[in-house]
């Protein structure tokens, strides 16, 4: 049957006939009923019979039935009949300015560890504004909100960002997380040359395992990744159990320390404490639906000024 039904080729006016036909049990009518002329609405089926090479109807002195073929596709009709119908409802509130759509790149920190909750609040508050949401390296979301590509981005304090309008949103400090009786357990920091030769436990992909690689590179040094993981709680259930050190955000480490038995050290380094911000090309280029995400992501950003605050 599926390969019947691949064959055919409809148009919207076939699958509004043959429905009409189907509900109204005559050609007559339903021809009458999508304002077509018997003879245009019997060739339009016979052409769609000889497309599909199958039967559609049993034709009777009292109408016609669909065939096992015709209830296959009158099925598949109505399915696309309300796609449509939606389709049309979604493509008219945009036009008529109900619903919207705002372009947003942060990076993997601010993805994970404290966009959600954050957008969540909003869109809650916004059930007709949809967010089109990149993860992206700091860098390159700043070319794109530059670009015009994304109307907000939310990246690190360590990129360039020229003429960009920035806003204070979090801040970011990573750690490196071990088993409780690990040598590294006792230190409060540990800088990231003194870890190079270990074995790593990463991220598989995204924009803050390229970050840390790229500073290693930056090092001359590869990371000895014994283990690509999706999600930071994974790192630290891993990293808990020996197989690698790990490096992660100090709120997932805080996190998962609940569950999983992990000493959190923060590295020394500057790159590692990222101040995150969140940024637009100029305020009064923004929608009015993304002018409002970006007040509400901005209003709720760090306030920090004593510094850092020591691992417990």
């Amino acid at each position: 049957m599926s390969d019947i039904l691949v064959r055919m080729r409809f148009d919207l006016t076939d699958l509004r006939l043959f429905l009409a036909v189907v509900d109204a049990g005559s050609i007559t009518h339903g021809a009458a009923d999508v304002g077509l002329s018997l003879p245009a609405a019997s060739e339009r089926l016979r052409d769609m019979e000889a497309a599909g090479k199958v039967k559609l109807f049993e034709r009777g002195r009292r109408g016609v039935t669909p065939t096992e073929a015709g209830e296959a596709l009158a099925h598949h009709a109505r399915v696309i009949q309300r796609q449509m119908a939606l389709m049309r409802g979604e493509l008219g509130e945009h036009a008529s300015g109900l619903r919207a759509t705002v372009r947003l790149a942060a990076n993997t920190a601010a993805l994970t560890e404290f966009l959600p909750q954050r957008l969540g609040i909003w869109m809650a508050a916004h059930p007709r504004i949809d967010v089109e949401l990149k993860e992206r390296q700091s860098i390159e979301i700043a070319g794109a909100v530059a670009a015009g590509l994304v109307e907000i981005g939310i990246l690190s304090d360590a990129v360039e960002t020229g003429d960009l309008h920035l806003r204070p949103f979090a801040i970011d400090r990573l750690v490196v997380v071990v088993p409780r009786d690990h040598a590294l357990a006792a230190k409060k920091r540990v800088a990231f040359e003194d870890i190079l030769q270990q074995h790593f436990v990463g991220l598989a992909g995204g924009a803050l395992q390229d970050h840390i690689d790229a500073q290693a590179a930056r090092m001359g040094v590869r990371l000895k990744m014994r283990l690509r993981i999706r999600t930071f709680e994974g790192i630290c259930q891993i990293a808990a159990a020996g197989v690698g050190l790990g490096i992660v955000p100090e709120t997932a480490a805080r996190r998962c320390g609940r569950s999983a038995k992990i000493a959190a050290v923060r590295l020394a380094e500057d790159w590692a404490t990222r101040r995150l911000s969140v940024c637009v090309r100029a305020q009064e280029e923004l929608t009015p639906p993304a002018l409002d995400l970006f007040e509400h992501l901005a209003s709720s950003g760090p306030h920090d000024s004593h510094g850092p605050r020591e691992l417990t």
